[in-house]
């Protein structure tokens, strides 16, 4: 299974409420911290058009600025029991 790309900011609390929820569920994913980081924040906004955290890409599908709400059917939508 290819594993997400998760743009988070520090201090975000929905970037800790979505990567607790992944956590919980062992989803495996990659963490990338734009926080301070200015290619990853490029790299992040390149991608979704926007600058607001969290953001994943899952093998070129994207959900940005997002919570667990809408993440939910995200996952459902990839197959995954959430």
């Amino acid at each position: 299974m290819i594993k997400p790309v998760v743009y988070v900011k520090t201090g975000c609390p929905w970037c800790e409420e979505v990567l607790d929820y992944l956590d919980a569920r062992r989803i495996a994913y990659e963490k990338v911290t734009v926080s301070g980081n200015r290619d990853a924040m490029q790299a992040m906004i390149d991608l979704s058009d926007q600058s607001k955290a969290p953001t994943m890409d899952w093998d070129g599908e994207v959900l940005a600025d997002f919570g667990v709400d809408e993440l939910v059917p995200f996952l459902r939508k990839k197959g995954l029991a959430v």
